[in-house]
């Protein structure tokens, strides 16, 4: 039996899983870490956080496993996307806090490349918009903002990556600077047309070559661990962003089949294969994987905030004490009131694409309290996704008749009422997995893949479990004149103070 780790690396959480060669858990840990917020809508990580809860995890999931490390057959990484660190080559060090994907400071700057004609060129080739979502325009922020940065990274003394690229240098003890093609092709730095950085957009952003990983398949060697990390040297042979590996853990290998992950965020990816589908409808053209060097792409659609509005319930407004208080709150709900909740805490994501919007709660009345309020946050989950599919469905003609089936994954998706919620508001089936751990599955299969030891893709879906599927009840007079007041509530959102 050939044994296998996954690290998921994740926005709020690291975990690492260890799985025997049929993709069964064999053992679990998972550290939180701390979130910074150093202004209004700038969002930080230490670096040193996400590496120590990742060598922490490892080693506690290990522990709780009969299994040692010489029993590991491969690591697995997948990781919170668009996130970037900037660190020296000497030392390994950080020389700022990584900048999340959530973080907006350099929007900006983002509209003078909009206003001066340059996103039309950045589309074209990375199939991104001129957004702070993605991690070029950050890494220009900390070569400008970080005294001597500049010249230190134009000198090649410094690195730049994505946070599977940071894990992977520090778990070669440095020998190792490479990521992936899908989280390559969240930078705004990346041509995802010929696989390759593109120097136009380096130059446009001005930043220099000397900064970046080598790319590779997401089934590859990047390199094997310091033995003395985990007492014995490992292979790290499976690298994807975590939308990306949630694709694979799904087994969406082919045109059509879609996935949504509900974590922090949310993220559909439809699978268009070998042909990049340029969106008129404000969707991304992304990679959804790529093996043995050929690019399978995808239509992305990102929504910011989806868990987090979970959290914000229990952090913030505390009317919840843990995320599974909200189904029973939800069900208790008052049925004639209306409340709307478009989570717009750091802007808005797809379709949209306004980062200037902030969140609001609509149809408040003396009468409304933390039930209602818990049933608006699950609903805006469903009203997002459905922005998402109609936008896909108009991009993709195959898809604009048909009765889509949606393969959901994520934490939220144990929430029997949201998932329930989401197939009505759709009009469309969703599918719960068995396992739904998809993007932990995802990267130890790319990694077991690689060595041998999982089977082919077409194989791997044979393999793919139902646990349940969700279908649509609700009368479709309802679900328009509900959606038709989120698509309100939304323009009320945006409308400028």
């Amino acid at each position: 039996m050939a044994y296998l780790i996954a690290i998921d690396q994740g926005t709020t959480s690291t975990r690492s899983i260890v799985f025997d060669e049929k993709l069964q858990v064999i053992a679990s840990a998972q550290q939180e870490f701390p979130q910074y917020f150093p202004q209004s809508g700038w969002v930080e990580h230490d670096p040193d956080d996400l590496l120590n809860t990742t060598l922490s995890t490892l080693k506690d999931a290990l522990a709780k496993s009969p299994l040692s490390a010489k029993d590991i057959a491969a690591i697995g990484i997948t990781n919170q996307r668009e996130t970037v660190i900037v660190w020296d080559k000497t030392t390994g060090k950080a020389i700022y806090n990584a900048i999340v994907w959530q973080d907006r400071r350099t929007a900006d700057y983002c509209q003078e490349l909009k206003n001066n004609g340059s996103e039309a060129l950045i589309q074209q080739k990375t199939g991104l918009r001129a957004d702070p979502y993605f991690s070029g325009t950050e890494v220009r922020w900390i070569l400008n903002h970080v005294a001597g940065a500049r010249a230190k990274a134009e000198a090649g003394q410094l690195c730049m990556g994505t946070v599977d690229t940071w894990l992977i240098w520090h778990l070669t003890a440095g020998k190792v600077h490479a990521t992936d093609a899908t989280n390559a092709a969240r930078t705004m730095l990346f041509n995802i047309h010929t696989g390759q950085w593109d120097a136009e957009l380096l130059k446009l952003l001005t930043i220099p070559e000397t900064l970046l990983p080598e790319v590779k398949d997401c089934a590859a060697d990047f390199g094997v661990t310091d033995p003395a990390i985990l007492g014995a040297a490992i292979p790290i042979t499976g690298v994807a962003g975590d939308q990306h590996a949630a694709v694979v853990g799904q087994a969406c290998f082919q045109a059509g089949m879609m996935k949504s992950t509900y974590g922090t965020g949310c993220f559909a990816l439809l699978n268009t294969g070998t042909h990049a589908v340029n969106s008129h409808n404000n969707l991304l053209t992304t990679l959804a994987y790529q093996l043995n060097g050929q690019r399978t792409y995808a239509l992305e659609g990102s929504i910011f905030i989806a868990g987090a509005a979970v959290q914000w319930l229990r952090d913030g407004l505390k009317i919840i004490q843990k995320a599974s208080d909200t189904q029973a709150l939800a069900e208790a709900a008052d049925p004639h009131q209306h409340v709307y909740l478009v989570p717009a805490f750091v802007g808005l994501g797809a379709p949209y694409w306004d980062p200037d919007a902030r969140g609001a709660l609509y149809g408040l009345t003396r009468n409304t309290g933390p039930a209602e309020i818990s049933k608006a946050t699950l609903e805006s989950i469903g009203y997002q996704t459905r922005d998402l599919l109609q936008a896909m469905k108009a991009d993709s003609a195959g898809l604009k008749e048909t009765k889509t089936v949606l393969r959901v994954d994520g934490g939220m998706t144990a929430s029997e009422w949201a998932m329930q919620f989401l197939a009505d508001i759709l009009d469309s089936y969703v599918d719960r997995p068995k396992v739904l751990e998809s993007t932990a599955i995802g990267a130890a299969y790319l990694a077991g893949l690689q060595q041998g030891i999982c089977p082919s893709p077409e194989q791997f879906a044979k393999d793919w479990a139902l646990d349940k599927r969700f279908e649509p009840q609700m009368d479709s007079r309802v679900r328009e004149q509900k959606y038709h007041a989120w698509l309100e509530a939304v323009k009320r959102t945006r409308s400028k103070f």
